[in-house]
């Protein structure tokens, strides 16, 4: 399973309900976090994600999503934390990152990196990556996408039976995708196992213009999580600052064909009452909300 759980959803300044940014993404028992904005570290204790995680991932080096690293590698320290950090955000800003990282970890008994990426780089873990992206926001800034491997096939065991397959090592070597032999008989693979079947993807655009380097990343995933500062009449503003609009964020996600949108990054003009931003969304792509502080998306696969 895939969770991501909203700890921030405001843009530039907190509101009285809203945070600003920061998600917590958890696969498999791994997590990590997209963007780390003040107050981070209580939004998490909130809403119980725990701080067993290595890797945080920084859009840009906007204060709104920085400002949280000093405080949470404080707090981590605090808490006995031993185990390395790594911090990784837009090649070119990693003194500003190292400043922040240095106000919160400078006594930490624990190691913090900093990491910059440039657009087209991946950080491998087992069986998955995240992938960084350029996004268009005036400054160096990126996108991040979680980004599955392909698995195997569907194993059939009732199939291998009949041909005459003992249960045990030969199934596993065949789910690999070794031919045996049983009886002087080779079995092939394909003979009881399926097509390959697609990982899941999930993107987060961090603050940006709509891009085709957004919608080309995004193309059939689960989830697109992007960032949504204005009101579809408010196209002007949004173009002035290099933010999007609720509609152009819409438009993306239609044309990447994702399964669902969820808007974040909201101005305070409708933090409390996003309703006319989600409604221009959804005249343009109807599986559209606006995020909340505290929601958690659960995201399985596809197939089961």
């Amino acid at each position: 399973m895939i969770r991501i759980r909203f700890l921030g959803t405001a843009a530039a300044r907190p509101t009285v309900r809203r945070n600003v940014a920061g998600i917590a993404v958890q696969r498999e028992g791994e997590s990590f976090l997209w963007d780390c904005g003040e107050g981070t570290q209580r939004q998490m204790m909130r809403y119980g994600t725990g701080f067993s995680f290595n890797h945080i991932f920084i859009t840009h080096a906007h204060a709104d999503h920085i400002l949280g690293l000093p405080g949470l590698l404080r707090t981590m320290g605090l808490q006995g934390r031993e185990e390395n950090m790594t911090v990784y955000g837009p090649a070119g800003t990693e003194g500003r990152l190292r400043e922040a990282v240095r106000l919160g970890a400078r006594r930490s008994p624990f190691p913090v990196e900093v990491r910059g990426l440039e657009s087209g780089a991946r950080v491998e873990f087992e069986g998955w990556a995240v992938h960084a992206y350029r996004a268009d926001h005036g400054v160096p800034a990126l996108g991040y996408a979680l980004v599955e491997e392909v698995r195997l096939g569907r194993f059939d065991p009732e199939a291998a039976r009949r041909l005459g397959v003992p249960e045990g090592p030969l199934f596993g070597k065949l789910h690999r995708g070794e031919a045996v032999v049983v009886d002087g008989r080779e079995v092939a693979p394909a003979d009881v196992v399926g097509p390959p079947r697609r990982g899941r993807k999930v993107v987060y655009s961090g603050d940006t213009r709509p891009t085709p380097d957004t919608v080309e990343i995004a193309r059939g995933a689960e989830l697109l999580i992007h960032e949504a500062t204005f009101g579809a009449d408010e196209v002007a503003r949004a173009r002035e600052t290099r933010h999007s609009t609720s509609a152009e964020a819409a438009l993306v996600a239609l044309r990447a064909g994702v399964q669902e949108l969820v808007l974040t990054h909201i101005s305070a003009r409708y933090a409390e009452n996003p309703t006319r931003l989600e409604a221009g969304g959804r005249k343009v792509f109807p599986a559209c909300r606006v995020a909340r502080d505290g929601l958690e998306i659960e995201i399985g696969y596809r197939d089961g």
